[in-house]
């Protein structure tokens, strides 16, 4: 993934210093197949993923209901597939000097996939992983100039079309909650025993709850979970089911009564859902 580069994307949702650092600020999905993602997403989540914007990459806003932006979805070329890059949901997260925050999570036992660099108008950003592998981005975004105090709105429990959940499935849950509480500022909160799974551990960022951290299936990778909001998971499954998607797990209910579903967009990657 060394190098993936963006320098196309420009995000009004994600041109914000009004976030605290360690919000999410945005999620993109990588995928080979814009145009197959667009109708498969169209359709199961009810966005309209737009068209490239000028630049050398093919970069495109994810468009929701409501006429603001869930994320952004990037092309992966063939040079970034031989240098690693797969199909793949990654989330960005909010730090006000992403120098110092590469150098912390590389002291800390992470990895640099790409390094600092900045986006004309949009702000400066690196991908790095933590310390079990899990990527993700750093990003210290650039306002627009009429809104120097704008916030993304990208992440919203209980809005539909916006991610609702972000769930991290690692080989060492302790170790993950002590490097994002360390590096970003996350609280612990209540945990939920899971039986030989060990605990889900509610993580709570400025406030709020925002997800949680839970071993992996030892089959799976570590990685960045993010679930998306629907209006109602059994259409949206069929929805994927449809359009050439696969399911994995669910429909299953979760404390407080919605029902989430996990799977695969027709390109391979990773999907999850939420609703009632």
């Amino acid at each position: 993934m060394s190098d993936v580069r963006t320098d196309s994307r420009t995000a009004p949702e994600t041109q914000s210093r009004g976030n605290p650092q360690g919000d999410f600020i945005w999620y993109e999905l990588m995928t080979p197949d814009p145009d197959g993602a667009k109708a498969f997403y169209d359709t199961v989540v009810g966005w309209n993923i737009g068209e490239p914007m000028p630049g050398p990459m093919d970069y495109r806003m994810i468009g929701r209901v409501d006429g603001g932006n869930a994320g952004g979805v990037l092309r992966l070329t063939d040079d970034m597939a031989t240098h690693g890059a797969k199909p793949i949901w990654l989330g960005y997260i909010h730090v006000r000097d992403v120098e110092a925050a590469v150098s912390a999570i590389e002291k800390a036992g992470g990895q640099v996939y790409m390094a600092a660099s900045d986006i004309p108008g949009v702000g400066r950003i690196a991908m790095v992983t933590d310390p079990q592998g899990a990527p993700f981005y750093l990003m210290n975004p650039t306002p627009p100039a009429d809104k120097p105090d704008a916030k993304s709105d990208v992440f919203a429990a209980n809005e539909l079309g916006r991610c609702a959940w972000n769930e991290l499935a690692t080989s060492d849950p302790k170790a993950a909650l002590d490097f994002y509480t360390r590096q970003f500022g996350w609280t612990a909160g209540d945990a939920m025993p899971m039986g030989d799974m060990g605990d889900y551990q509610f993580i709570h960022q400025d406030g709020q709850m925002i997800g949680a951290i839970m071993s992996r299936a030892a089959e799976n990778p570590v990685r960045w979970r993010f679930y998306f909001r629907v209006a109602d998971v059994d259409e949206a499954k069929a929805a994927a089911e449809r359009g050439g998607g696969t399911i994995v797990h669910g429909p299953q209910e979760v404390p407080g009564g919605d029902r989430v579903l996990i799977g695969r967009d027709p390109q391979g990657a990773e999907f999850a859902l939420v609703g009632k």
